[in-house]
């Protein structure tokens, strides 16, 4: 199942840009907002297994899709979670997640223009997880149990004051308005062969930057919600931006940023892309 957010309402996914209003085809008894089905996730999985799929129809276009996780309580990131990330950055392989967060409101959706603040933006494409039920102390064998279902994100980063001061700025820098598109739909596990293993990249202009597949987190999905958990209840409807792999512009010699003009494209395995274009201020 696929649920996208267009013009502030959830729609049940049934073709290429086009789907079914939930709350008009339930009679009101979910929606009009995506962060409402999250509050109701298994009542409205099981509603959306016999939704009349041929009900009205109605088309969209790309730009018209908004961030599947509108209004997320808690927004967390994890720094460092693949090998060769770790090893292009300089630092040894961690032991434990670095977590660190995104503010909400650096959230949009798949299609965007980003203005470039003073500094130097970098490009991490991620997977990014959405939870469908409160998850507390839950056990890696039972975390995909916990989850809506997946989506593409793009952690856009300020790299300049990321480093200000004596500790890293990740939040603040990571932060900015568009800094964190994500889209284009919410994609349930079960439309997934295999959830762990999914082939995730991005291009700038046509030439790709980073490839890899999502089997080479150090800590997998599962990992990251037990830990996650375990200190700090997850609940529906947040957002967990799950890492990146190498092929970093800051980390290239010499480093490469985001310019005025270019495009960036993301996207992971059966789940979708995001396209961002850049301007200055």
């Amino acid at each position: 199942m696929r649920i996208g957010n267009v013009g502030g309402r959830a729609l049940l996914i049934t073709g290429d840009n086009a789907g079914i209003d939930i709350a008009t085809v339930s009679g009101g008894a979910f929606g009009p907002s995506m962060q409402t089905l999250y509050d109701r996730w298994a009542d409205f999985r099981a509603w959306a297994a016999r939704a009349p799929l041929d009900a009205q129809v109605r088309h969209f276009t790309a730009e018209e899709i908004d961030a599947p996780a509108p209004s997320p309580r808690q927004v967390f990131a994890i720094g460092l979670n693949y090998a060769d990330h770790a090893g292009e950055s300089g630092v040894v392989v961690p032991e434990e997640p670095a977590v660190f967060t995104k503010f909400p409101t650096a959230l949009t959706g798949p299609v965007t223009e980003v203005t470039l603040p003073e500094g130097n933006v970098d490009w991490e494409v991620e997977l990014v997880v959405v939870i469908g039920r409160e998850a507390r102390n839950v056990s890696e064998e039972d975390a995909w149990d916990h989850v809506a279902g997946v989506t593409v994100g793009q952690d856009l980063s300020e790299r300049k004051l990321q480093r200000v001061g004596p500790l890293p700025q990740f939040s603040l820098a990571k932060s900015y308005p568009g800094f964190g598109p994500i889209g284009p739909f919410l994609v349930t596990v079960d439309e997934l062969e295999d959830p762990d293993n999914l082939a995730i990249g991005c291009s700038v202009n046509g030439e790709t930057v980073q490839k890899s597949r999502t089997r080479h987190m150090i800590f997998s999905v599962p990992v990251l919600l037990a830990k996650l958990s375990a200190v700090a209840p997850l609940l529906p409807g947040d957002v967990v931006f799950s890492g990146t792999p190498s092929g970093v512009g800051g980390a290239r010699k010499p480093p490469r940023f985001l310019a005025p003009g270019d495009t960036l494209v993301s996207y992971v395995e059966n789940v979708g892309q995001l396209t961002q274009t850049f301007v200055s201020a």
